[in-house]
């Protein structure tokens, strides 16, 4: 009777142990459990066209006398004020930028062919042209006829209009709810054909924000890419998430 009691608590110490042992075990799986998980990149992109336009263009006059290239200038500077206005152009998109003066010398050599000194040959003055409007199609028409200006004797120099897009911000928002929900998806894939249920986001990186003309056939960058010579583009954008296994 007494070796039956003497059992009793050695019984209960050995069940202790083992409830303990399988509580600790069920923890253990459900922490190691708890550090798994899947990590995929998810992408979002948007086709677009440009709503602004800036064409830039620069004109340039030279004289002996700095006064006289002066009046020159300004009388170009005129001519093409009135031009782009008479091709529609409002007056607050003409932004026209400070004189820029230069000393033009000429060397001066002695019979062995040496330079011998700089010579004062006059002053040339150069100014530039920029519009910015949201009138893309008539900005663009515009850049291609400024030709015209040329056959008027003005010495006009014209770059390539530059492409962009006011809605950026919200657009860039969109990319960024639509790259989540694919990787959700990518993740939930993954998942599901691994025998595991997903769980909950544990973190979410925004990658690259990349915009490249549409079908341009231009190359993605590491440090990312914004087009501004081509009217439609596209733009994208990756998430690296990283989700919890169930």
């Amino acid at each position: 009777m007494d070796s039956q009691k003497s059992l009793i608590p050695s019984i209960v110490i050995g069940l202790s142990i083992i409830i303990t042992a399988a509580i600790f075990s069920h923890a253990y799986k459900k922490r190691e459990k708890a550090h798994e998980s899947i990590a995929v990149t998810g992408l979002g992109s948007r086709d677009f066209v440009s709503d602004l336009i800036v064409w830039e263009g620069e004109f340039t006059h030279s004289a002996i006398d700095l006064k006289q290239a002066y009046q020159l200038l300004n009388a170009d500077r005129d001519a093409i004020k009135k031009y782009v206005s008479a091709k529609g152009v409002a007056e607050k998109e003409i932004i026209f930028s400070a004189v820029n003066i230069t000393k033009t010398m000429e060397d001066v050599f002695d019979n062995a062919g040496h330079i011998i000194n700089r010579k004062f040959t006059g002053y040339l003055l150069n100014q530039h042209i920029k519009i910015e409007s949201k009138n893309v199609e008539q900005i663009e028409n515009l850049s291609r006829e400024v030709t015209e200006l040329i056959n008027q004797g003005i010495e006009f120099n014209s770059e390539e209009p530059r492409y962009y897009y006011t809605k950026l911000a919200e657009l860039k928002v969109e990319m960024i709810a639509e790259a989540t929900k694919d990787a959700t998806i990518r993740a939930g894939k993954i998942a599901e054909n691994s025998n595991g249920k997903l769980g909950h986001l544990k973190n979410a990186n925004m990658g690259v924000f990349q915009i490249v003309g549409q079908n341009s056939g231009e190359d993605y960058s590491w440090g990312g890419k914004l087009n501004t010579s081509s009217k439609q583009k596209t733009a994208s954008i990756t998430i690296s998430a990283n989700f919890e296994i169930e």
